[in-house]
């Protein structure tokens, strides 16, 4: 099915009263305890069509939230791709220019380029040169399972662990479209202390990744250390399954206008022989290199030069 025929499920919230923000940063807002701990951030709508992660963040808000230790960030990312979504078009505000969540290396940064994007990565760029730890809430243009993006560093993967959702913890390098902001300075640098992780909460408009998004990001906050630590010992005890980690051996980046999946794959699809074949692209024939080849987040959107599937297998 295509992303456009699914659902709108969500209500996109009015971000509005956040707009003024804090420290000078549009739809930036920080609390600073005053007392010794990790600076943490909590971003969503990195995609403008992405809602869920606005729904979490205004439900952080509506809490009162307010950190036991260190300081808490909360940012409204991509307002000027979200302030177009319609739920009668949903698919359209995905970003005005180009996707901010590709533009997050230095040389991009330091460049001479101009978008809107670029504009609001690099005003965002100082307080994320600050941040220790990072979650990036996401959703998904099919309905899956949610996934935890870890990267490939150690502390990323330990920190998901102690996240301790979604169920699926993808270890992947990246795309050749550029990097995204869980990889960027710090947070993919395996000798900095700073990590990252970016949550797939599942279909972008499905109700039920607003709730996957809400749970993860108060998991994420108790495992950070920032909630009082009853309110955090009682959410990271909340019942949740193991977890699984699937390691991405290839990206595969779309070399033509002419890439076309032989199934309607929709993520987590487990393909049992080496060798079978997945997609067409041009006259390139995409087949499997293993037994038990798992497919993450088939895209919709196959335009060249962009990832059109990655392919993995269960390691942990």
């Amino acid at each position: 099915m295509p992303a456009s025929r699914y659902s709108v499920e969500l209500a996109a919230p009015d971000i509005g009263a956040y707009a003024e923000g804090s420290g000078g940063i549009p739809y930036v807002t920080t609390f600073d305890s005053g007392k010794p701990g990790p600076h943490v951030l909590v971003t969503a709508l990195t995609h403008g069509n992405e809602i869920s992660g606005a729904i979490a963040l205004d439900h952080l808000f509506r809490l009162g939230l307010r950190p036991a230790a260190g300081i808490l960030s909360l940012a409204f990312a991509n307002v000027a791709a979200y302030q177009r979504f319609d739920p009668q078009r949903p698919t359209t505000s995905r970003f005005i220019d180009e996707d901010l969540n590709r533009v997050w290396d230095e040389a991009t940064l330091d460049g001479p380029r101009r978008s809107v994007e670029l504009t609001r990565a690099r005003e965002l760029r100082p307080l994320i040169d600050r941040v220790a730890l990072l979650l990036d809430l996401h959703s998904m243009q099919q309905a899956s399972a949610p996934l935890m993006l870890a990267g490939m560093t150690e502390k990323s993967l330990a920190l998901a662990r102690r996240v301790g959702v979604p169920e699926i913890i993808v270890r992947d390098e990246g795309h050749a479209a550029g990097k995204r902001l869980r990889d960027y300075g710090a947070f993919g640098d395996p000798e900095a202390p700073a990590a990252a992780l970016l949550v797939e909460c599942g279909q972008h408009w499905e109700r039920g990744s607003a709730e996957v998004a809400i749970d993860t990001a108060l998991r994420f906050l108790a495992a950070s250390g920032v909630l009082p630590a009853e309110e955090a010992m009682q959410r990271l005890a909340m019942p949740a399954p193991p977890q699984r980690v699937v390691s991405v051996t290839e990206a595969v980046t779309i070399a033509t206008n002419r890439f076309e999946f032989v199934r309607d794959y929709r993520g987590l699809e487990i393909i049992p022989r080496t060798g079978t074949l997945i997609a067409r692209d041009g006259a390139r024939e995409i087949r499997t290199d293993y037994d038990d080849c798992v497919l993450i987040m088939p895209a919709r959107r196959l335009a060249r030069g962009h990832t059109a599937v990655r392919l993995g297998r269960f390691t942990g």
